[in-house]
């Protein structure tokens, strides 16, 4: 009852699942009192030390151990960085080191703060993934530490996206290695189509320590990771279909609901594309072409250039809804991706068949051990507690926050807001403070960055289109008389200095409050917004934040325009109608309750699919590691095994069946995958029935699995039966005709909804137009 009675008071105060500190502050005096001992080691002491803590058993680091650590890793990041960890830094390397998630504001020292703790992990034995948000961040956190780990008797490595498979394998059989996020679970699907041992990069999972915990395990945890190879054909950027959605205008020829989320053509809208096409669109027969014209009609209608995605050298690149930022190999589902580029007339790309996939949230979930770091973390602890059983620690700052946070400046339209936003900027920089700009979008960037040349304010541009300078660009914006415009959250883990990156007018930037951070809208979510905030006062650093807002916004638009209040006076100033605020906080709210439900929803039908895959792995190693392959020939196809053993060794044999059964094994995987995806789209038309789709996608999924291996089983016999085998097996000649190459890349989970609804959704407003004619 106690317990239960906290855990109320900690949401009543929005801190949700925050653990008490006091285990971990017991510690920092005994740490302390180390300290003068462990200054006198000598380089070779200090590594000796370390090497006393080593076991390669796994087990947890004990109390006395944990102290000795800290000190250690103390001493070594003062003498090779000169950087000495804070208490506060230690407390994060405790919590780090007790699988939990550490809430460290900007500035804090998280990238340190890791090291000490994934050293700690190693020396037990465990191997650690240090799993960034880009390749940047990854090597520059790699070399940067690694005189902290060489000190500790630690290997570190890193992987890139350009890494070859022998840089991947010598990276990631070091003891700590550093890689972003989603290059880690693509080579893990990747090594899952490997037929031995020898072929795998990653080694099994041991510890993986989250940066940017809450952008990774919530923001993208449904998003999955997609390996691809024989090219399948796609009709839906049929230039034909796309010239004629292209001629169609907004509520005229189609109509979007109130969320943008979904359009539907209206019955003059179809009139106008049957007659383009030449055909009946809701014939039975031309289903197909009317899923492709929603596709289409999706591509056109919903999705914008410069806001959704960008075209550079003749590709479009999607930008990243959590993080602004061009995602590199991020791609739509269901045909939306060759849509777009058909669109834009660029080259359509190459979908191909899905040979494996697997959401963020379920390969993390592979990780015996997971822990994070973030500066917005307690926002999102009920998340993090139910889909990774994972607890909060609230790390305080070193110096006390003095950031003063104004209240929103709401403005009735777009346009004023952006008047007073420019007028704001221009101030600002006539005193020489510099200015942080955190906008929506590529295109209000590009839109405010031409207004503030108009105004001859110079500004640096930080968007999804220039995103290889970020680092450099953001360490200068505490510069004075700097102005920077960003999409979101650019440049994350680089720090902003007051004064520039050598803080060489620190004290004059300071005197004029520090930097200024200026938000041009509310992000869906609070934590973008305080993550926008804390790019300002770092360390103790004075500083000020205020967000610009109007009724006009998309969120509010979107999710609040119910709450505007009827009676609201008409003024380019800022209003100060404390109800009318509320329109924007109620329009937060709702976006983010919106998020987490689709969240919780695609976990529901992942689970299974997660809890299959591990089965089937788990097999499939078995198939790698023993005979069990040729154990099940002899059942399927016993007499062409007779024949066999008296034509090749048993050795051959054996690799023989191993080569078939995997291959057969990995096309029925990706086959049920492809079911599955099927199943999915249509479940929906279930609930009309009255049933519950997650029941009956179950009742389907279940059932398929279980056949799935006999019918491998069956295939392989059937292989064997026509292959002709000598020293081994020519498995083209039998038909078996494995990817020429694979390559990788993310998908938005059914961003508009499936297929299925789409075109249903256009046939139910047909029906509609129809009854409405009669």
């Amino acid at each position: 009852m106690l317990g239960g009675m906290r855990a109320w008071i900690r949401r009543f105060l929005q801190r949700p699942g925050t653990l008490d500190l006091a285990p971990y502050r017991r510690l920092l005096g005994p740490i302390g009192e180390r300290e003068d001992a462990v200054r006198e080691l000598d380089d070779t002491e200090l590594t000796a030390a370390a090497e006393q803590l080593r076991r390669d058993d796994g087990r947890e680091l004990d109390r006395a151990d944990v102290i000795e650590l800290c000190a250690l890793g103390r001493e070594i990041a003062d003498r090779r960085l000169g950087e000495r960890l804070f208490d506060v830094q230690l407390l994060g390397v405790q919590a780090l080191l007790a699988g939990h998630v550490a809430q460290m504001a900007t500035g804090e020292g998280k990238t340190l703060t890791a090291a000490v703790a994934a050293a700690g992990y190693a020396l037990r034995g465990r191997r650690v993934h240090v799993l960034t948000v880009n390749d940047y961040l990854a090597r520059r956190d790699a070399e940067w530490m690694e005189p902290i780990y060489t000190q500790l008797g630690v290997t570190v490595g890193w992987v890139s996206q350009s890494s070859t498979h022998e840089q991947r394998r010598e990276a990631y059989s070091r003891d700590v290695t550093y890689v972003a996020v989603n290059e880690a679970g693509f080579d893990y699907l990747r090594d899952g189509l490997c037929g031995s041992e020898d072929e795998r990069v990653q080694p099994e999972p041991g510890v993986a320590i989250v940066d940017e915990a809450d952008s990774v395990m919530v923001d993208e945890a449904r998003v999955p990771l997609v390996l691809a190879g024989t090219v399948a054909p796609e009709d839906a950027g049929n230039p034909k279909i796309v010239r004629v959605v292209g001629s169609l205008r907004k509520d005229l020829h189609y109509e979007t609901d109130a969320d943008d989320r979904n359009v539907h053509l209206t019955e003059l809208g179809s009139q106008v594309v049957e007659k383009g096409l030449g055909i009946d669109l809701y014939d039975a027969d031309n289903f197909p072409t009317l899923a492709a014209v929603n596709i289409a009609l999706h591509a056109h209608a919903l999705l914008h250039k410069d806001i959704d995605y960008i075209v550079r050298d003749g590709k479009v690149q999607l930008i990243s809804e959590s993080r602004g930022r061009v995602h590199l190999r991020q791609r739509w589902p269901d045909g939306l991706q060759a849509a777009v580029e058909a669109k834009e007339t660029v080259a359509v790309t190459e979908s191909g068949e899905i040979l494996d996939s697997i959401t963020m949230q379920g390969f993390l979930r592979r990780y015996p051990v997971l822990a994070g770091m973030t500066g917005t973390a307690v926002a999102v602890g009920e998340q993090l507690r139910e889909f990774y059983k994972l607890e909060i620690v609230a790390i305080p700052p070193n110096v006390p926050c003095v950031r003063e946070d104004e209240k929103d400046r709401l403005y009735t339209t777009v346009e004023r807001k952006e008047d007073a936003l420019v007028a704001e900027i221009v101030e600002q920089h006539a005193k020489g403070r510099p200015v942080l700009v955190g906008t929506l979008d590529v295109s209000e960037s590009e839109r405010l960055a031409k207004r503030l040349l108009a105004a001859e304010v110079p500004c640096a541009v930080l968007n999804a289109k220039n995103d290889a300078e970020e680092a450099a660009i953001i360490a200068e914006a505490g510069s004075y008389g700097a102005v920077t415009v960003s999409t979101q959250m650019a440049g994350r883990g680089t720090d902003i200095r007051l004064g520039g990156r050598d803080a060489a007018d620190h004290e004059r930037v300071a005197e004029l409050g520090g930097l200024y951070v200026i938000g041009s809208g509310r992000y869906p979510s609070s934590r973008l917004d305080d993550q926008l905030r804390g790019r300002a006062g770092r360390q103790g650093d004075p500083g000020g934040s205020v967000f610009f807002t109007s009724f006009q916004d998309e969120l509010v638009q979107h999710y609040g325009k119910d709450e505007i209040p009827s009676a609201v006076e008409e003024t380019a100033d800022a209003l100060t109608d404390s109800g009318a605020q509320l329109a924007v906080d109620h329009a937060q709210r709702v976006a983010e309750g919106v998020v987490m439900e689709i969240h919780r929803n695609t976990w529901r039908y992942h689970q299974l699919i997660e809890h299959q895959r591990a089965l089937l792995k788990q097999y499939r190693e078995k198939v790698i590691a023993s005979d069990v392959a040729l154990e099940g020939l002899e059942e399927t196809a016993p007499d062409r095994v007779k024949e066999l053993r008296e034509t090749v060794s048993d050795e051959v044999l054996a690799q023989v069946a191993r080569q078939v059964e995997l291959y057969h094994l990995d096309q029925r995987w990706a086959e049920h995958l492809a079911f599955l995806t099927d199943l999915r789209e249509g479940i929906h038309l279930h609930a009309l029935a009255r049933q519950n789709p997650l029941d009956e996608f179950h009742r389907a999924a279940v059932p398929a699995f279980n056949r799935l291996r006999s019918e491998v089983r069956e295939r392989s016999a059937e292989t064997l039966e026509k292959a002709e085998v000598t020293d081994g097996i020519d498995l083209e000649a039998a038909g078996v005709r494995k990817p020429s190459s694979t390559w990788t890349y993310v998908v938005h989970d059914n961003p508009f909804g499936s297929e299925a609804e789409r075109a249903m959704g256009s046939v139910v407003a047909m029906l509609r137009g129809k009854k409405r004619r009669r």
